[in-house]
């Protein structure tokens, strides 16, 4: 609660009672949260007294607005808006659990004369999972998630984009948040780049001035697909980076398995077919895997059908990998994953005598 306090006292002496509001009701959750409900009611009260309309999460909705386009530049999700659940890598998850503690202890940092950044970088591949580990870890602190809209952000007029940064990083500063640049390589390019334009490197400059100021005492969080392209002084304003893979086949199963729990599945609890259904997923991303998955829900509900069954599932998997659309191609496939050829002949339509003979062809193709 050592942060909170002195972010009152921060305000307070900036004469800013939006800040002390929003920190003020930040500690009397905490206090709550640690049974002391006399002390937090004691302090809700003076609160209460001295703001005629105390609003906490109100104070959110003054979002900052691009000058031009009059577009609001963050998004605003409250800690308790979403159920984030992640699956990850272990050494993954470790680092990514190790951070959260951090936060949470932050307190205990300070009282030891330790006013440590807690900035985050994520770095990966697209559809890894980026922004719902921003909104975990938002859950997981309880603090409300500011995210940055770069569209909003980025302005025609590039010295307008300096200060669009400037206004998103002062509204973050004066509230209880976490503050989350997605797609951070839109505003942080090496200013190495021969390509780029000089007011584009000042932009980049003016970013890293309100980050070093703002990781004095409050959380930032950035994600990119890019890494490549950061400039490499953004690397040192981070004190922790971690990348966010494509998953191996071992967490393939368990997002299969979160991603069809609302549904009965014929083949989850097989561990050889979820191998195999796995195994065939390896490469895409968690959010194409979920894509996938639903589809599948989909389909059988369309159908008016119960269970998520495997060869319909391998099928689903077939249309979402490959162009080629004949039905010789799709039979083959389903066939060499281990679907019957009365099965084949359900999920395709064509009699079982046609798919014998099809792919009897087809085998004469290959070994003839």
């Amino acid at each position: 609660m050592r942060t909170e306090l002195l972010k009152i006292i921060e305000g307070g002496l900036e004469k800013n009672r939006d800040k002390v509001q929003s920190y003020t009701q930040l500690l009397i959750d905490k206090l709550r949260a640690e049974g002391d409900e006399k002390f937090a009611n004691r302090i809700k009260n003076i609160l209460e007294k001295k703001i005629p309309h105390p609003v906490y999460l109100d104070e959110f909705m003054a979002k900052p607005v691009d000058q031009d386009s009059r577009l609001e530049m963050v998004d605003v999700s409250l800690a308790n808006d979403t159920s984030e659940q992640i699956v990850l890598p272990d050494l993954t998850k470790i680092k990514l659990d190790h951070y959260i503690a951090s936060l949470k202890h932050r307190s205990e940092f300070v009282k030891l004369g330790l006013d440590l950044p807690e900035s985050l970088l994520l770095y990966g591949p697209p559809g890894c999972g980026k922004t719902s580990i921003a909104h975990y870890i938002s859950q997981q602190t309880g603090l409300p998630l500011i995210t940055a809209k770069l569209d909003a952000m980025v302005s025609s007029l590039l010295g307008s984009t300096a200060k669009n940064i400037r206004r998103i990083f002062e509204y973050a500063k004066e509230r209880p948040c976490i503050l989350f640049l997605d797609e951070f390589d839109a505003i942080a390019k090496s200013r190495d780049d021969e390509h780029e334009v000089g007011e584009l490197k000042r932009v980049v400059n003016s970013l890293l001035q309100n980050i070093d100021n703002f990781n004095q005492n409050n959380i930032l969080l950035a994600a990119t697909n890019h890494e490549k392209l950061l400039d490499p002084a953004i690397w040192r304003r981070f004190s922790t980076v971690i990348e966010i893979p494509k998953p191996p086949v071992t967490e393939i199963e368990k997002l299969v398995q979160l991603f069809l729990s609302t549904i009965d599945c014929d083949f989850v609890q097989d561990e050889k077919k979820l191998f195999k259904v796995s195994a065939l997923l390896e490469g895409l991303s968690p959010s194409d895997i979920k894509v996938l998955c639903y589809n599948a829900i989909k389909t059988t509900v369309i159908a008016e059908g119960k269970t998520v069954t495997y060869p319909q599932f391998i099928y689903q998997i077939y249309l979402f990998k490959h162009t080629e659309k004949d039905k010789t191609s799709l039979m083959r496939y389903l066939n060499e994953n281990g679907v019957t050829q009365a099965e084949i002949s359900k999920q395709t339509g064509i009699s079982v005598r046609q798919v014998r003979k099809m792919l009897k062809d087809e085998e004469g193709k290959i070994y003839g």
